[in-house]
């Protein structure tokens, strides 16, 4: 059976589906209605080279926070379902990522403890109809949903768009080097057993 997942989160906030392929193409079907966020997510799809389908209707009339927090906190949800019990994984992935001016960095660790630091300067305003902002707490919620430890940091500063991008897609690569099975590793990649 495939690594995959299909999560739906309805609350009187938002609606969101997201069916994932961990195994995939990097094929990336994304609706949100917050163009910005589209195509940071199919950029994240296709660098993490999983098959990724998001369906979220949200209250965009108060603002963009409850459709993008909560699309995270599925997506989240999804990668740790699809991991089922994590036998064969890497475990660990990392990624210094250029675009243009902009240098990051994206490490984490799926051994089932959430945790998530941040070092991105990023300031309010808007990219596209996204808040800056909200890149942050898009990755906050992953990282807790997925109990994942993510560390995110802007080595080099510059546009916010390009900052923005380099994380979503560096995020990508990331995901996708401790996703990957080793034929070496037997059972679950812990001294303690389980993750």
């Amino acid at each position: 059976m495939g690594r995959t997942a299909e999560i739906r989160r309805e609350t009187k906030e938002t609606n969101i589906l997201v069916r994932l392929d961990l195994d995939g193409s990097g094929k990336a079907d994304i609706q949100t209605g917050i163009g910005f966020f589209d195509h940071m997510l199919t950029g994240f799809a296709r660098h993490a080279l999983i098959d990724l389908t998001v369906r979220a209707e949200g209250d965009l009339q108060v603002d963009d926070h409850h459709t993008i927090e909560d699309t995270g906190i599925v997506i989240g949800r999804a990668i740790k379902e699809a991991l089922g019990n994590k036998a064969g994984i890497t475990r660990f992935g990392d990624k210094i990522l250029p675009m243009d001016e902009v240098l990051v960095l994206c490490a984490l660790d799926l051994g089932g403890r959430p945790y998530f630091s941040w070092d991105a300067p990023f300031v309010p305003g808007m990219m596209g109809n996204m808040n800056a902002e909200m890149v942050k707490e898009f990755f906050y919620a992953i990282s807790y949903s997925a109990e994942m430890n993510l560390h995110m940091k802007v080595l080099t500063p510059g546009n916010q768009h390009h900052m923005a991008e380099a994380l979503f897609k560096a995020f990508g690569k990331a995901l996708s080097q401790a996703v990957t099975t080793d034929p070496r590793i037997t059972g679950i990649p812990s001294t303690k057993g389980a993750l």
